[in-house]
């Protein structure tokens, strides 16, 4: 069983920026693709950032340019950089961990970003 555990949400002006983190426990981590979502209030969860363990990413248009996602291995850790905040991008932002082809999957429990205009 993996657990997944966000980190560096919180709230920031327009323009701005944060860090967040996904630590993971468990040996997968390495073998794992791993994403970032978000769902806004009265929203439905949506794709932010995806990165396969192979290191090739995809982005939702939305963030393109503005926002990366990378993992460190040796860490268990997958990181979600987002810089250029936009009010829009207030939402609870999830960590999602794939494995052994989509037969395992778990979430973290969430981090707030807040992004006042």
């Amino acid at each position: 069983q993996v657990q997944l555990v966000e980190s560096g949400g919180g709230l920031v002006q327009a323009g701005g920026s944060l860090r967040l983190s996904c630590a993971a426990s468990g040996s997968i981590f390495s073998l794992s693709n791993l994403g970032w979502y978000r769902q806004a209030p009265g929203a439905q969860r949506e794709l932010v950032a995806r990165i396969t363990s192979g290191g090739s990413t995809n982005y939702a248009d939305s963030v393109k340019g503005r926002f990366t996602i990378s993992r460190d291995n040796a860490k268990n850790t997958v990181y979600l950089q987002m810089n250029s905040l936009k009010p829009e991008d207030t939402a609870v932002y999830y960590c999602r961990l794939d494995a052994y082809f989509g037969r395992y999957t778990t979430w973290g429990q969430g981090t707030q970003v807040t992004v006042s205009s």
